[in-house]
């Protein structure tokens, strides 16, 4: 159960972080240095940035839904 528990987040890590990458970029971060910054401001709000914001907050709540059962798990076993 364990191990389990441990790919499922290491998974989750990597999907949370490639999902965050992928957001469109609203400011002058690092999104913009690769022309995001052009391109955000010509488009609005689509079905794939609602849908990628669903994707991200279901993979951070598996995410901690890993960390707590795995603490759990260590404290009473």
């Amino acid at each position: 159960m364990t191990l389990a528990l441990q790919i499922i987040l290491v998974l989750s890590c990597v999907l949370m972080t490639l999902f965050v990458l992928l957001h469109r970029g609203k400011g002058g971060g690092l999104s913009s240095l690769f022309g995001g910054g052009v391109q955000s401001n010509l488009s609005g709000s689509t079905v794939v940035e609602k849908n990628l914001d669903r994707f991200t907050i279901i993979t951070g709540i598996v995410w901690l839904a890993c960390i707590v059962a795995l603490n759990l798990m260590q404290v009473y076993s």
